[in-house]
């Protein structure tokens, strides 16, 4: 089974995608806060990220560029998830290594997509 971690501070948020995802097949971990989820990304050995960008103690895109710059997380795929859908701001997830993105409201079957891509 495939492990994602779902870093996501909105409680709501990370309720209704692990839900998802859990009856898609995949074992969720969640982490609430960035910080938390560089330490995860250590920890938890997942295949996959999904993080959002807007998070407390350190933003998305700081902690993306902390877990790619571990050796032991470099090679996991990151993709960013986030509100924030203005111009600019898919290349600014993409410098800071994340290797996707998708807005919300979340469209489930396109990250699903997205999510099967980046881990075949």
């Amino acid at each position: 089974m495939s492990k994602i971690l779902l870093v996501e501070d909105n409680e709501m948020n990370r309720d209704m995608l692990s839900r998802r995802l859990i009856r898609k097949g995949y074992e969720v971990v969640m982490a609430e806060d960035g910080e938390k989820g560089v330490e995860m990304a250590g920890t938890e050995n997942p295949v996959l990220i999904l993080m959002d960008i807007s998070l407390p103690v350190i933003d998305g895109l700081e902690a993306t560029r902390q877990i790619k710059s571990a050796t032991e997380t470099t090679s996991i795929p990151i993709i960013a998830l986030t509100a924030h859908a203005m111009s600019g701001d898919r290349e600014k997830t993409l410098e800071a290594g994340c290797d996707d993105y998708d807005t919300k409201p979340i469209d489930f079957k396109r990250l699903l997509g997205k999510i099967q891509a980046l881990t075949a």
